[in-house]
């Protein structure tokens, strides 16, 4: 069976991702850390449209835990492949840096940065052993501009996309491209506490994103038509930053 492993996908982007891997024709695993319902929600949403999902439950910031839980599905899974991976998790603790406690710059590494490292480490062998693979991470504007308030998180999405180009090279001869995908202002929990009348004006499309349209691009990068496509950042803002 081919899957598709979507981190953090119980809501907003996530959830839209898992739809459109679903629509795509692949079994999802639905990440999640700790939302129990909308994790059920969203099995639910797939099966009830046809489509066939399970849930894994584990903390991608936790090395141990994606160990044993990510890791003992693939040992105990060898006849189910994932094929594409989407890095999504992730968590903002804004401040500004003089301000910044050292659990806030932690928090938001080890859940937007290491856990990339955690999760594409274990999923990238059999990737490998079959000459084809997908992995898309969801990065962020701010890892491309930089936005005050966020150096914790734009150091790690800015982290994440330095590791998208350099891992592109070294398995591209393994049939396996690496993207990543750098949303703008998207209508999600995240973005719930922003002045979103305000802010739009300096968006060109003057909105914000939708999930759906984000889900969109990224399904874009997982088809096998994409196989040219890699170490690439796409930006899914709107026109606010090009």
């Amino acid at each position: 069976m081919k899957c598709a492993l979507v981190t953090g996908g119980s809501r907003g982007i996530g959830k839209a991702i898992c739809m459109k891997m679903m629509a795509m024709g692949y079994h999802v695993l639905i990440n999640y850390r700790q939302n129990d319902v909308e994790a059920n929600n969203v099995l639910q949403e797939i099966t009830d449209n046809g489509g066939s999902a399970e849930l894994l439950k584990f903390d991608v910031a936790d090395k141990e835990e994606v160990q044993q839980i990510l890791g003992g599905w693939i040992d105990t899974n060898t006849d189910q492949q994932i094929e594409v991976l989407v890095n999504n998790a992730g968590i903002r603790d804004d401040s500004l840096l003089a301000w910044m406690t050292d659990e806030q710059w932690n928090g938001v590494m080890n859940t937007n940065l290491n856990s990339f490292f955690y999760t594409t480490r274990l999923v990238l062998n059999s990737m490998m052993m079959n000459r084809y693979g997908r992995i898309i991470n969801v990065v962020s504007l701010s890892g491309i501009k930089g936005m005050a308030g966020q150096t914790n998180y734009s150091a790690a999405k800015a982290g994440v996309i330095g590791a998208t180009k350099a891992l592109a090279q070294e398995v591209g001869r393994q049939g396996i491209t690496v993207n990543a995908v750098a949303p703008g202002f998207i209508k999600t929990d995240m973005t719930a506490n922003l002045d979103e009348k305000e802010l739009k004006t300096l968006i060109p499309l003057k909105r914000f994103g939708l999930p759906t349209e984000v889900a969109y691009a990224v399904g874009c990068l997982a088809a096998p038509e994409a196989a040219y496509i890699t170490g690439q950042v796409l930006s899914v803002n709107g026109g606010l930053y090009t």
